[in-house]
């Protein structure tokens, strides 16, 4: 019985093997066949692979499915990279423009490498020279607008040192701002009487902002080579910013605003003119005269004319 298995199952391996070598014998007669058909009408066909060619291509051909990983449904093939022939960088965030420089630039940052992607700040004072000046300001300080305006406009034309003795001596309490025109509710001060006025406060917060920001001119004016034992206060300014709103919340459930006043401030410090003393004026006795004396005096220039 043993050896029977063994001749059925050599007779069934056998059996596609004469198959394959019968189909490949036909398709060389057809071949031969049409070449001689074509070759007695006078066309040149090009030849057609052979069934060998054609199973070594089906075995290298590697399945769909190993292709693509993963469930490919609805998937678009992907796109192939787009090549440049360009050598020129596209990375760079600042290219420098071929035309001319901007105009809406101060002439300090003209000469440096980003001046031209740099937006200078406009300041109010626009007829003071950059190049004798030293500039500093504040955007959106969380600082009182009004107490800050009247603070900057007692400072406003004072020497640096003198008006940095100033702020300190209002953090201290030693002299006193001001108040002209945001005064409403403002309790009356002997401090104010070298000012000629009666309201006057001690707003510290803001001579604190105001202390940092002419400290900062000043350092400012040291980088550029001005003589900082010269320097006045020439232009000041405060502006109002946005205001912040929050809440606050009261009895039977009320909600009342809880605002804050921020401001933006800016300042210019300029080297003083050399002020000229002028000599003593002589002025001429005045005579008074009374009525009727000033009356004979315009008929004599009358009747004279």
């Amino acid at each position: 019985m043993a050896n029977t298995d063994v001749i059925c199952m050599s007779i069934l391996i056998s059996v596609p093997k004469i198959d394959q070598e019968r189909n490949r014998e036909e398709h060389h007669e057809h071949l031969q066949l049409r070449d001689k058909s074509a070759g007695n009408s006078g066309f040149n066909l090009l030849k057609a692979p052979s069934i060998d060619e054609i199973d070594v291509e089906a075995d290298n051909e590697v399945p769909t499915d190993r292709k693509l990983k993963g469930n490919t449904a609805g998937r678009r093939a992907p796109r192939a990279k787009k090549r440049t022939t360009t050598s020129e960088p596209r990375d760079l965030k600042f290219q420098r423009p071929t035309t001319g420089k901007r105009q809406n630039f101060s002439p300090d940052i003209e000469d440096h490498p980003l001046g031209n992607h740099i937006k200078m700040v406009r300041y109010a004072a626009q007829d003071i020279p950059a190049a004798k000046s030293a500039r500093a300001r504040g955007s959106y300080l969380r600082v009182s607008f009004k107490n800050t305006r009247e603070t900057a406009q007692a400072i406003n034309g004072m020497k640096l040192q003198r008006a940095l003795t100033f702020l300190t001596n209002v953090t201290e309490k030693a002299e006193a701002v001001p108040m002209r025109r945001y005064a409403g509710s403002t309790g009356r001060c002997a401090q104010g009487k070298q000012w000629g006025v009666s309201k006057a406060r001690w707003p510290v917060k803001s001579a604190e902002f105001l202390l940092d920001l002419l400290k900062n001119a000043e350092a400012n004016a040291d980088t550029k080579g001005l003589d900082t034992g010269n320097l006045v206060v020439k232009h000041i300014q405060v502006n109002q910013a946005p205001k912040g709103r929050r809440r606050t919340y009261r009895a039977h459930g009320r909600i009342n605003p809880y605002m804050t006043n921020p401001c933006h401030i800016e300042l210019i410090l300029t080297e003083g003119e050399e002020s000229v003393q002028k000599g003593p004026v002589v002025k001429r006795e005045e005579v008074r005269l009374s009525s009727r004396q000033r009356g004979a005096q315009l008929r004599r220039a009358l009747i004279e004319a």
